[in-house]
């Protein structure tokens, strides 16, 4: 009998917000498995869940999956990592896939749970908490309140009207992968009038190094930031 494929969603650093499905699943399964972008990083979304699974006698695999900005080049790479996950899924092996945050939000595990899918396997998605849920509550903030819409965009120079329109319709914004564009939000901010009192950076919340504030320009900030804009 095949095994199974589980998308784990670990929630976003702390490991006391991984969930108890999550756990179980990890305890349960033969192979906990994690994505990186190139051989030997580590995995950030691994070391949360470390401590609370006994990996005494199960197999840990690294699945790269490049961030090469050729498409034929990061598809041929998925296409490899899912052949490698099927053999182990064709020996009945189940396989916990462990990612940061929640597998619906900008994750790479989506793609490979409807490839592994397509294939005729079975798999389960299991959710975890998103940043920018964690770092709304360590800041006491809320994400909508009555009649109030959110948006969640990536920014990019190369989509930054996305940004912009989500300024102009939405009462409260989610800005993702915002690390090297914060002063592209403070001067798309300051064209439209908004202060930038109205900003909270969330900033590795759940890590040691977590910084949930104003924005702050002389600051420097890592890969695991957030901006969460609130209007009114």
């Amino acid at each position: 009998m095949a095994g199974k494929l589980y998308g784990i969603g670990v929630g976003p650093g702390d490991t006391g917000l991984v969930t108890l499905k999550a756990r179980d699943i990890l305890n349960a399964c033969d192979i906990v498995a994690y994505p990186v972008k190139i051989p030997g990083e580590g995995s950030v979304a691994f070391d949360i869940v470390r401590p609370l699974v006994d990996l005494k006698d199960k197999r840990i695999e690294e699945f790269v999956f490049t961030m090469d900005p050729e498409d034929s080049v990061r598809v041929n790479c998925r296409a490899k990592a899912v052949d490698r996950m099927c053999e182990f899924l064709d020996m009945g092996m189940d396989i916990a896939m462990v990612t940061l945050g929640d597998p619906g939000v900008y994750s790479t595990y989506m793609r490979i749970n409807d490839m592994i899918s397509e294939r005729g396997y079975e798999t389960e998605v299991v959710p975890g908490i998103p940043s920018f849920c964690h770092g709304a509550s360590v800041a006491g903030l809320p994400l909508m309140i009555g009649e109030e819409g959110l948006a969640v965009v990536p920014v990019a120079k190369e989509n930054s009207r996305l940004l912009s329109d989500a300024m102009d319709e939405f009462d409260n914004i989610v800005v993702m992968k915002a690390f090297k564009s914060i002063p592209m939000i403070v001067e798309m901010m300051e064209s439209k009038g908004m202060d930038l009192s109205k900003a909270t950076v969330i900033c590795n919340v759940g890590m040691e190094d977590e910084y949930v504030g104003p924005i702050d320009l002389d600051r420097e900030y890592g890969y695991f930031t957030t901006v969460l804009i609130k209007k009114r």
